[in-house]
């Protein structure tokens, strides 16, 4: 009981932090900005939508075949379309319920392709840690082509208007102030669980473990260069889109490659934050654009924009796979019978 009331209570979390940033990304909207937002959706080149559909939905099937490279490194061969389903299925259940999707495209792939599921579950922790890892490549490229970005980005969120002015926070304050929030929920935690430092220093070590082992997987890999190559793919796709973004409005088209990476660092972190990146996605993306010069009304416009696409896709392919995967293996496993009596005749 006290399990299913933290988990109900987790959920709840998640999606009030979801609203929280829906809030903070519209609060400072007055009908002026509504007005400029309107006009600028209005000049948008939508057609533009067909290309960026085109790149989503191949980064879904690119993240697939990837997924299936870790399955064959263990002994199991998926069918590829089996695997896109999942995939889908998982994101769609992820858009509602976080972390969820994990567990259900485990499920749904463990059912149709009979693996069990607990071998799944560790391929899916291997491919968290290398997204972690690939996502921190993507920072420090960000950070090394623009040398200025962090302090933008600290004077962005911690400088005030102009009709309000308030002291800034300097970048080793925030540090201080990450760093004592961190110590605080660590406290609270061993107070909670009652634990000493010793324990505290197992279960790091632990954690260490894991990911030092997830990692070192990948050497079982036989096919590690079509993997990186996937895995390169992937995050190329999602770049891609967001610069292709720039291209449907007016005000966002001097932008390019630079702001694209940005906008992926920042748009990585906000669909991390809350449930399919309600609010979260949209605020960060706001922010970054700011920094940019791009007025706020704008900035928050482009953010719902690319969300608003992501979503789009993952809604209507991920109900299309749910509807899809019984009939396709029904079909599959017809033609399989009928290939299996003419061998047997």
């Amino acid at each position: 009981m006290k399990k299913k009331l933290g988990t109900i209570l987790q959920y709840l979390f998640f999606f009030c932090l979801g609203f929280f940033f829906v809030w903070m990304s519209v609060k400072g909207i007055n009908n002026k900005k509504w007005q400029d937002i309107k006009d600028s959706l209005e000049h948008a080149r939508y057609w533009l939508i067909v290309p960026v559909f085109a790149i989503l939905i191949l980064s879904h099937y690119t993240r697939a075949l990837r997924w299936r490279l870790l399955m064959e490194s263990i002994g199991y061969h998926p069918d590829k379309a089996n695997t896109f389903f999942a995939v889908m299925i998982g994101y769609l259940a992820n858009a509602g319920v976080p972390r969820m999707g994990e567990v259900l495209k485990c499920t749904v792939l463990a059912r149709y392709e009979k693996i069990p599921a607990d071998k799944l579950v560790g391929t899916i922790i291997l491919e968290r840690l290398i997204d972690a890892l690939t996502l921190f490549i993507v920072f420090g490229i960000t950070l090394l082509i623009q040398p200025d970005l962090y302090g933008q980005i600290t004077k962005q969120i911690f400088t005030s208007p102009e009709d309000e002015p308030v002291k800034n926070i300097s970048g080793l304050l925030l540090l201080l102030i990450i760093f004592g929030i961190i110590f605080i929920l660590i406290a609270v935690w061993m107070i909670r669980k009652k634990k000493n430092f010793r324990d505290l220093l197992t279960s790091f070590r632990k954690i260490a473990s894991r990911i030092w082992m997830g990692l070192s997987a990948i050497q079982h890999l036989k096919k590690r260069g079509q993997f990186l190559l996937l895995t390169l793919l992937l995050w190329s796709l999602y770049l891609s889109g967001g610069w292709l973004g720039f291209q449907a409005l007016q005000e966002t088209q001097q932008y390019g490659i630079r702001e694209a990476f940005t906008v992926l660092s920042a748009g990585s972190i906000g669909m991390i934050v809350a449930p399919g990146g309600i609010g979260g996605y949209a605020l960060f993306i706001e922010g970054t654009m700011m920094i940019y010069g791009l007025q706020q009304s704008i900035a928050t416009a482009f953010g719902w924009l690319l969300w608003i696409s992501q979503t789009v896709i993952i809604l209507v392919v991920g109900l299309l796979s749910f509807i899809l995967l019984p009939w396709y293996n029904k079909k599959r496993n017809a033609q399989q019978v009928v290939v299996v009596n003419s061998e047997n005749t």
